[in-house]
Parts: C-alpha cells; sequence; structure tokens
C-alpha cells in the first residue's frame, strides 16, 4: 500500500471523500517526508506547523459532522513566496521582505482555501521571481539546478512534499522547473487566473500557473483557480469549463503541430532525437502529426520579451529600488537598471510586436488540437549559480497562449525530460485532454525518484513503463 505523500493529488481527493484517508494522517505523513528531504534540498522558506496541524484536525472534524469545506478539503498545498499569504510570511526571495506578513490572501489563495484545501507553506524562489537562484537544489542531482523562479514548488511537487504547488511564470518560470524535475507544470491563458496578490514582475507577462503529478491533477487544480475576480482588471470573465469532464477519451485522436523551426536549431542533440522518437510514439497510437512553420515576427519575439520585462520591473521597483538598492541581488538589480534606460518608443514596438505575434500564432494554431515542442532546450544543466534557458517557453508567455509540460522520459544521466503542448487561447479544456492523452500514451510513471545522490528514502527506481 502506498503511502499518503506518494498518491496523486486526485488519489488523495478520492481516498478522503471514501473515508479511507484523514487530513490529519495525510498531513502528517507530508511533514515526515518534508523532514526527510528538506535540509538537503531546500524546498521550503516557511511553514506553520502549529497552524497547519490545526486546520488538518479541523478538516478531520467537518467529516465526521458531514460537512465538505470543498472539492480540496483537507489536501495540503504549497504555495510560492511570490503570493500574498494572510498571516503567514511572504517574503518575495528577497531580505527586504523577511519579516513581511501580508494582511490578506492572494485571491488564488482564497480559492484555494474556500476549496477545503490546507495552505502547507510558502515555497522557494528567485528573488522577485526574477534571475537570481534560490538555494533549491534538484531532487535528481543536487549539482544541477531545479530551474526557476518557482524552484521550490517543483522540488516539493517531484518528490511528495506536496501534490501540488502554485507558481508564476513571466517567462519560464513554471514549465521550465516542472520539467527539469519531473512534474507536470501548466500555464494557462493570459487572463484565465486571477493575478490580485501576485507580487508583480512584469504587468503585461505575469501568469499564475502550477506544478501537479499528472494532468488530471493539472484540471482539479485549474477548475478551482479560474475565473474572473473584479480586484483584477486583466482576468477574464469568459465563462469556466469542467475541465475535469473534459479528459473523457478523445472522441478522434489528436491533430498536433509540430514546431521545429527554432525548437530543433536550438535544442541540444539528445533532446531533439528524444522528441522525435515520443512524436513517433504518439503517431503509432494514432495521433495525426504535422509540421508547422512559425510567422516571421517570431524572430523578434524574445527580444521583446526582453524590453517589456525590463521596463516593467524597472517602472515597478522604482521607489523601493532608490530606497533599497543596495540591498537587491546582482541580476534583478542589474535587470532594473537596465529597464530605466529603454527609450519609451521601444517599449512600445515590443508591445505591438506581442499583440501581433499573438493574432499570427492563433491563425497557426486553428486547424491544431496543439502544438508540440520540447520543454526545454537540455535537461537540467549542472551548476546552480544559474536557473536555465527559458527560451522554449518564451514565445508562449509572450503569446499568453495556454502551455503544458508532461514528462517524457530520462536522458543518459537519469535527469527528467518533457514534452510541451500548446493550445489556442481559452481552450485549456481541449489542450488538458490531449495532454492527457499524451500521457497515456507514453505510460510514464509520473513519481520521479530522488536521483542519482540519494537522500532520504526513495520507493523504486526512475521512472519504468507502467507494463514493467
Amino acid at each position: 500500500m502506498k503511502e499518503p505523500w506518494m498518491l496523486t493529488l486526485a488519489q488523495m481527493v478520492g481516498q478522503i471523500k471514501r473515508h479511507k484517508l484523514s487530513p490529519v494522517t495525510l498531513l502528517k505523513s507530508i511533514l515526515q517526508r518534508i523532514d526527510s528531504l528538506e535540509p538537503s534540498l531546500k524546498a521550503w522558506v516557511t511553514i506553520d506547523r502549529q497552524s497547519i496541524r490545526k486546520e488538518a484536525q479541523r478538516c478531520k472534524d467537518e467529516i465526521k459532522r458531514g460537512r465538505w469545506l470543498g472539492p480540496l478539503h483537507g489536501i495540503p498545498i504549497g504555495v510560492k513566496d511570490i503570493f500574498l499569504t494572510a498571516g503567514l510570511k511572504t517574503t518575495l526571495g528577497s531580505k527586504i521582505f523577511s519579516a513581511f506578513i501580508p494582511p490578506k490572501d492572494a485571491t488564488v489563495v482564497d480559492r484555494l482555501k474556500k476549496s477545503g484545501a490546507i495552505i502547507l507553506g510558502k515555497t522557494a524562489t528567485t528573488e522577485f521571481a526574477s534571475l537570481d537562484p534560490a538555494p533549491t537544489r534538484n531532487p535528481w542531482n543536487l549539482d544541477h539546478t531545479p530551474g526557476g523562479s518557482s524552484s521550490g514548488s517543483a522540488v516539493a511537487v517531484a518528490t511528495g512534499m506536496c501534490p501540488a504547488a502554485l507558481g508564476s511564470q513571466t517567462a519560464g518560470s513554471v514549465l521550465r522547473p516542472a520539467a527539469y524535475c519531473g512534474v507536470v507544470g501548466f500555464k494557462p491563458t493570459y487572463g484565465r487566473i486571477s493575478r490580485q496578490g501576485l507580487f508583480p514582475l512584469s504587468w503585461t507577462l505575469d501568469h499564475v500557473g502550477f506544478m501537479t503529478r499528472s494532468v488530471k491533477d493539472a484540471a482539479i487544480l485549474l477548475q478551482i483557480l479560474a475565473g474572473g475576480d473584479p480586484q483584477d482588471p486583466t482576468s477574464s470573465q469568459r465563462p469556466v469549463p469542467d475541465y475535469v469532464h473534459f479528459l473523457r477519451p478523445l472522441p478522434k485522436r489528436p491533430k498536433i503541430g509540430v514546431v521545429k523551426t527554432f525548437f530543433k536549431k536550438n535544442a541540444a542533440k539528445e533532446i531533439w532525437q528524444h522528441t522525435e522518437e515520443t512524436i513517433q510514439k504518439l503517431a503509432q497510437a494514432g495521433a495525426r502529426v504535422e509540421l508547422v512553420n512559425l510567422p516571421a515576427i517570431f524572430q523578434y519575439v524574445h527580444p521583446a520579451l526582453k524590453i517589456i520585462t525590463r521596463v516593467e520591473v524597472a517602472a515597478f521597483h522604482e521607489r523601493l529600488f532608490a530606497m533599497h538598492s543596495e540591498q537587491y541581488a546582482p541580476k534583478v538589480r542589474e535587470r532594473i537598471e537596465t529597464g530605466f534606460l529603454i527609450p519609451g518608443v521601444d517599449y512600445l514596438q515590443a508591445q505591438r510586436i506581442k499583440r501581433q505575434f499573438r493574432r499570427e500564432m492563433e491563425e497557426v494554431l486553428q486547424p491544431y488540437d496543439c502544438l508540440l515542442t520540447p520543454s526545454t532546450p537540455s535537461a537540467a544543466p549542472p551548476g546552480i549559480a544559474s536557473t536555465g534557458s527559458p527560451s522554449f517557453q518564451v514565445p508562449w508567455t509572450f503569446s499568453g497562449l495556454p502551455a503544458i509540460t508532461i514528462p517524457s522520459g530520462l536522458n543518459r544521466e537519469k535527469l527528467p525530460l518533457g514534452i510541451q503542448l500548446i493550445g489556442r487561447a481559452f481552450s485549456e479544456e481541449k489542450l488538458l485532454a490531449t495532454a492527457s492523452w499524451c500521457e497515456e500514451e507514453m505510460k510514464i510513471v509520473p513519481y520521479p525518484s530522488i536521483g542519482s545522490r540519494r537522500i532520504g528514502h526513495a520507493r523504486g527506481n526512475h521512472w519504468y513503463p507502467s507494463a514493467c
């Protein structure tokens, strides 16, 4: 029998509903898991153990009374330390906010609580969700980066320290660490989830996302978090579909557009070879696969995102930076100082490119259920001074299109690899359904071991096909 921390989010929900698992037992198992791994992995910033134990007991007592707080009743969830959490320290990965305790919750945190979830704690982030690495280590190999900026969230989910965790993405900060750590990472359409209470890096690029261990878990979480918010004028008022319902077997095999240009050129040889093998596997399972060309304006996407990010981070931090510039880490300081120097006309041109690229990508996507690329140019790189390259996520963050990474195997060094799927705007239900089909056909068990330098007590070995 699996220990509770080994269950996926969906399995935890099911066992609690069937009275086979107590929220108190689940939390105890997860805290023991954290105690065994956290000294080496450094995934967490703050955990209020007294408070969450009380919450777990409250959830248990409510079950005895026949009352359910919501679909995530008693489920512990991690929250990236860039989201406001009422009464719980929010440091933003910065010395400046080392003692900051917000008076209110971010909208996504509030929605999690109203669904019955227990906010387990705050996961490590790079400073202000920017470039300076957090102390978090990759559980597959401690000498390799876990990615960023949502470093702690990816590592916590990958190692069973929580079944799901919130992250944020301005370039590649959800999907990249998820791919490096071997879990599912999901970023919806810009505006699908409220950003109220998310400390901004770049107003027009920031997305709320999350990590889970399966596509079904991602659908469950999106169902709770999606929807308009009067406190966030950029959030969409579109109706929220039943994402879990759409995970039923597809009526026909998906039509997938494979993007070669740029991605093949910039991917390590082993990455593109693995991607082609994965595409072949999906095609043999019945997927209709075609090569897709990106629009000509794609050549300006990466420099335009850099311009927008630098200008907006400089604008937001202007007053704080004037008072505390010496307390900023080097890479975010350089980003801000560069932003002050960029002419307004360059910023406006970058925004024009952003709008045009979004329109043209919608046309490219129209005939397909999704596009497919490798998740990252390489497996998690060695060294912890960098968080890796976000270049393969940048186009989809820049355009605001929904994207998901799912684990697809391991390289020779036993580091995780992933494929990235991109969908049409506000068509997350189709993207998740296609990702679920791919996940099933690849037969990758979503729970990884702890890597070549083992820590704690890992069950089993690395991923194996389910038939083994």
